[in-house]
């Protein structure tokens, strides 16, 4: 009887140890979860979005895995982002902290922003407006905003939000983007530190290398407004239309 009771501790023991390897591979080469602190991607992404991250989008780097250990500089299986996806990375003016952006400029391209339309290589991206939008920041305040559709070169279209067209943010020097970076700016114009912010409060400058992976689709949302003891408020605060849907 005891051999046969600590034989099943030991196989339960094998099981979480396994368990927690194959989980540690999934997150490191298949997918990854995360969720959005913050409204710089409002309106695409809002605060209390859990999505998942495709890892083999761009090929792997270091920070690829967990803890980013430093064992290999660049990309294996590496490929480039198209414009307009949305991406996870490691911002390197935050230590490191993950960071997701909309991919709005690659190597060699001139990104500008003039009375707050973007420039791609001397060509606007059209705007379209949508309508107005009422959001919630990381704050819990209510942003009242304007929204459009914008759409890059390609074709491809997606929503963004803003307050206005004045401001640095909204009048920028053209950026020359440097090989093997990125130029990322928030779908959230006039709240996002982003590539436009070259003096260490945003983004800068995007390495490839630091490049996560891709957002995919959201898989859970909660507007978490309510206090965490008013348990009959929770599955109202659910945001049941937009499980299960894809970012673009």
């Amino acid at each position: 009887m005891a051999k046969a009771k600590s034989g099943g501790w030991l196989d339960n023991i094998k099981t979480i140890v396994y368990a927690g390897l194959i989980a540690v591979v999934i997150r490191t080469v298949a997918f990854e979860p995360f969720n959005i602190p913050s409204g710089s991607m409002i309106p695409t992404l809002l605060v209390g979005d859990y999505l998942f991250v495709s890892k083999f989008s761009y090929g792997y780097s270091r920070y690829s895995m967990p803890f980013s250990p430093n064992l290999f500089s660049g990309r294996i299986f590496g490929s480039l982002p198209k414009r307009g996806d949305v991406a996870v990375f490691k911002n390197m003016h935050d230590d490191y902290a993950d960071y997701i952006k909309r991919i709005v400029g690659l190597p060699g391209d001139h990104i500008q922003v003039k009375a707050g339309v973007l420039y791609v290589n001397g060509q606007p991206a059209p705007r379209r407006p949508m309508g107005d939008i009422l959001a919630t920041d990381e704050n819990g305040a209510s942003i009242a905003e304007k929204q459009y559709t914008e759409t890059l070169p390609g074709n491809v279209s997606h929503l963004i939000a803003k307050m206005g067209d004045d401001g640095f943010q909204n009048n920028t020097q053209e950026f020359v983007v440097p090989e093997g970076n990125l130029f990322a700016m928030g779908d959230n114009r006039d709240n996002s530190l982003d590539s436009r912010f070259m003096d260490g409060r945003g983004v800068g400058f995007l390495p490839v290398e630091n490049l996560v992976g891709r957002a995919e689709f959201i898989f859970f949302s909660i507007d978490a407004s309510a206090p965490w003891w008013q348990i009959w408020e929770w599955p109202l605060e659910i945001r049941w239309s937009r499980i299960l849907t894809g970012i673009r």
